[in-house]
């Protein structure tokens, strides 16, 4: 299906599958067909290979290419479903393996995966390394126990090497190897291969209409405003990466994020409000080219209620441009003529003695002249389509099918929708569920409150001048809708029009004028993400993005096998990907139509992230000529300081230690680890600081240090959340029922301060709805509860290892045993039931240092309340404490309470 590789293809293949490294290929440029060819060839039984970081969806996918190629000897998925007394059985079967991080961790560690006998080890997605603490454990571990074995890597975001420090030394330390394989578009072996098959490009720029250019106008200049406001809030934040430009391509989020995250507690609620704000402008801006006049005034008329209804202090709805902006999109779906306007107030003013604002708002619902302004990609589309049929009805030979390339889902709802019924029929019934339906409601709301006040019935009028519905879709406009003959429809099951709609439930289903003429089929396709419209020719709609399949697309441009391809909104990744399409298929017809809005926001935003890509690619160029990469880097030999372990710090104290003249070798320290905790970055860590890590599920606690000392970690998001939920009570009450030494282990990120609450929510007083106060009652509730502070999970492993020095190792299996519902109660609580060891905890006189000779003169609170004062000054050792214990049993409150006992 995906055809042999090109030239280049090969020789990227030859290079890396040579020597070990990270291959960087431009977005789109067929990094799933390397690694593909990757699998073909270690489909076997005489290979064992690993393939890590990739999702569901993408095992099938390539499964299902070796299946059609004929490979036998097919990848198996390894999960949880596995039993892990048979997984060694598998591993020992050989072939390609896609094995979850989680268990891969656990068999590395446990030697149930024969690591001497893994080929080698695939990693896609090899720029998230850095970020995903679990592969790069992983690989740590394979090279350790394994030096011969390969490690290959995959990526096609460059630009995701671009920001940080030494990012992309950083990803080849963790990935073990020394060879970086740079492949952009402009490299001239790509150049020389595509270009010798360049499909027919036919660019058109559409203008956008002069509302739609006035609202583009307005949100940019609200959003300018915006950056100046948070510039000014924010001297220190870099001016560069906050302009404009910038603000529009989708990695401002993450730019701004990177910025405000580590002051994020200490920022106004102002600043706030503008990150708020420019994401909500983004996404106008978004909706002005994307979809149609209604959709759009939608979304603008909600942000307005929502400002009213919570209050929001969105100041940019106040701005001129904002004003601007509502007049012209409702200037592109309805009109009010200002002559009948006037005459309407002023006569029903005097008549009805109503406000001039009530019959403002009854006047406009009543004489609005519907406009429905058309998008002018619909009208760009329809020539496309004819001039699609023209070539087809005079071609000599058959029909050449078309694939119509959308943004999204919604896109390819609306788009469908365009094409079956045209763009009256689409407009008008999206205006009357959508800003009609609430205009009825405002007015039955208006009558009603008119006849209760006496004023008698409201004479209704009509709606204005709207255009009548079609019966027969076929009668529309041909500039609505393109001369098509539709002898037979097919598509989704769905009809879609939710997408179109929005989310709507008590919509009718969509009935088809043309339903007892058209046949309605179903395309034979794999995926289901398509909207189909005609049969002949086969006319297919696919989104680009958001489908729950990342091979759904190239899977229809391989069945489909379009003639023409009309890219309604542009995708860098899927032109590039075209070209390959082309270049695979020399000798066939390939005509891509090219849709964007010429000066707009869309064409900008496009322009930039081939920018971006460029200059992501030339960093990587510039960094890997002046690049020190040591000889030991790809672990082999031993000298690879990255393998080592037992790295103790400089200020360490060795243990000098003799026996008959040796130094007595030291049994490396154990830490048992819940399965759970291998999400996180920790137990690599304690891993490399020389600590063997022993994983088992554990129901009380996260890490077992020493046989006294249990672990709960938690992170400040996570403690917030246990702490409101009143889970880390529960767990808290187990940890300290069976451990001596229970301890929670907050971890934080020192570049990201935070605060439990507010500086002005501070009180002097504990309230139980304060985070800091609900610690504060649960350190009272455990006083032998300890709480670590950890800025990074590396403070933390070095905690760890002076936690165990000199302390005995824990055992498994007893930690493993411990349960919330155990009967076997550890040391720590003495086999006393808790309730009332609690209770006496609390008394008057009554601390952690005498409690023990209490327990052991009294078998219950009630012996304990017969004990004489001078007795309890013997028990306690301190009279004053034995006179404060003894009042307190002894006042009338406790006598009745004793009785209740007796």
């Amino acid at each position: 299906m995906a055809g042999p590789l090109l030239e280049f293809e090969t020789e990227m293949f030859l290079s890396l599958f040579g020597s070990d490294g990270l291959l960087v290929t431009a977005e789109g440029l067929g990094i799933d067909r390397i690694l593909l060819q990757f699998l073909r060839v270690y489909s076997e039984p005489g290979s064992l290979v690993l393939l890590l970081n990739t999702t569901t969806p993408e095992q099938e996918y390539f499964t299902e290419q070796l299946r059609v190629e004929g490979v036998t000897h097919l990848p198996r998925t390894v999960t949880s479903d596995v039993q892990s007394t048979e997984r060694y059985n598998v591993y020992t079967e050989g072939g390609v393996l896609f094995v979850t991080s989680r268990i891969l961790v656990v068999d590395f560690l446990t030697d149930r995966i024969p690591a001497h006998l893994i080929t080698g080890i695939l990693v896609y997605r090899a720029h998230k390394i850095i970020e995903s603490c679990q592969e790069a454990f992983i690989l740590r571990l394979f090279r350790q126990k394994n030096k011969t074995g390969f490690i290959k890597a995959f990526t096609d975001k460059a630009t995701a090497f671009s920001s940080g420090f030494c990012q992309v030394e950083r990803v080849m330390r963790n990935l073990f190897v020394k060879k970086l394989y740079l492949w952009p578009r402009f490299q001239a072996s790509v150049n020389t291969a595509l270009d010798r098959h360049k499909p027919e490009v036919v660019e058109l720029h559409v203008s956008l209409t002069p509302a739609m250019r006035a609202i583009q106008s307005s949100i940019l200049d609200i959003m300018t405003a915006c950056l100046k406001e948070l510039k000014r809030y924010n001297p220190t934040l870099e001016a560069e990466d906050l302009s404009l430009e910038n603000t529009l391509g989708n990695s401002f989020e993450k730019t701004i994020r990177h910025y405000l995250d580590p002051l994020w507690h200490q920022l106004g609620a102002k600043t706030k409000a503008l990150v708020q704000d420019l994401k909500v402008l983004r996404v106008l801006l978004l909706y002005l080219t994307q979809y149609d006049c209604i959709t759009f005034l939608n979304l603008l008329e909600s942000l307005h209620s929502s400002q009213k209804i919570f209050g929001s202090n969105s100041g940019w709805l106040f701005l001129d441009s904002s004003t601007s902006m509502f007049v012209n999109a409702r200037s592109r779906v309805y009109r009010i003529p200002e002559s009948k306007k006037k005459l309407k107030v002023g006569a029903e003013a005097e008549k009805q003695n109503m406000t001039n604002c009530s019959v403002c708002v009854w006047v406009s619902e009543v004489k609005r002249e519907l406009v429905l302004e058309n998008s002018p990609k619909w009208e760009a589309l329809t020539e496309v389509l004819e001039e699609i049929e023209r070539e087809n009805k005079s071609s000599q030979h058959e029909p050449g099918r078309v694939l119509i390339c959308a943004s999204d889902d919604r896109t390819c709802a609306q788009l469908q929708q365009y094409i079956k019924h045209g763009s009256d029929w689409l407009l008008n019934r999206l205006y009357h569920r959508t800003i009609g339906k609430r205009d009825s409601a405002a007015l039955g709301a208006l009558e009603l409150d008119l006849e209760q006040k006496g004023k008698g019935p409201v004479k209704k009028g009509t709606k204005g001048k709207q255009p009548a519905q079609k019966k027969n879709a076929k009668t529309t406009k041909g500039k609505s809708r393109p001369s098509l003959t539709l002898t037979q429809m097919v598509g989704k099951e769905e009809t879609g029009e939710a997408a179109v709609m929005g989310s709507s439930g008590d919509e009718d289903e969509l009935t088809d004028e043309d339903g007892g003429e058209e046949e309605q089929l179903k395309l034979d396709l794999s995926s289901d993400a398509y909207y189909g419209v005609l049969k002949e020719p086969l006319t297919v709609i696919h989104p680009l993005k958001g489908c729950t399949d990342p091979h759904s697309l190239t899977r229809v441009l391989h069945e489909v096998e379009p003639s023409f391809v009309v890219l309604y909104d542009a995708e860098l990744s899927f032109v590039r990907q075209l070209e390959i399409y082309k270049a695979n298929r020399p000798g066939k017809q390939l005509r891509v139509y090219f849709l964007i809005y010429g000066g707009s926001t869309e064409e900008q935003k496009y322009l930039t992230a081939l920018s971006k890509e460029k200059k992501a690619f030339e960093h990587l160029i510039r960094e890997k000529a002046t690049m020190v990469i040591p000889e030991e880097r790809e672990g082999r030999e031993d000298t690879n300081l990255d393998l080592a372990r037992n790295l103790d710090p400089a200020n360490a104290t060795t243990n000098t230690r003799k026996a008959g003249g040796q130094e007595q070798p030291t049994e490396p320290s154990r830490v048992i680890v819940d399965m759970r905790e291998f999400r996180s970055e920790l137990p690599s860590l304690l891993h490399r600081r020389g600590l063997d890590i022993e994983p088992v599920t554990l129901e009380v606690g996260d890490y077992i240090l020493t046989p006294d000392t249990c672990v709960e970690r938690k992170s400040v998001s996570d403690l917030i959340g246990s702490l409101q939920s009143g889970r880390l009570y529960t767990q808290c009450l187990s940890m300290t029922r069976y451990y001596k030494k229970p301890v929670l282990l907050i971890e934080f990120d020192p570049a990201k301060p935070f605060s439990l609450m507010a500086r002005s929510d501070f009180r002097h007083e504990i309230s139980s709805n304060d985070v800091s106060s609900k610690l504060t009652l649960l350190t009272l509730h455990f006083p032998r509860l300890r709480i670590l502070w950890c800025p990074s999970p590396h403070a933390t492993a070095e905690l760890f290892l002076e936690l165990k020095r000199g302390q005995p190792e824990p055992d498994a299996a007893a930690a493993q045993a411990v349960t919330a519902e155990s009967d076997t109660v550890g040391e720590s609580a003495d086999l006393y039931n808790p309730g009332p060891y609690d209770f006496l905890m609390k008394m008057p006189g009554v601390n952690t240092k005498n409690y023990r000779a209490l327990i052991k003169n009294a078998d219950s609170l009630v012996d304990l309340a017969k004990i004489s004062q001078d007795k309890l000054a013997e028990i306690l050792g301190n009279a004053n404490n034995a006179k404060l214990l003894y009042e307190f049993l002894h006042n009338r409150v406790w006598d009745l309470i004793s009785q209740g006992f007796g």
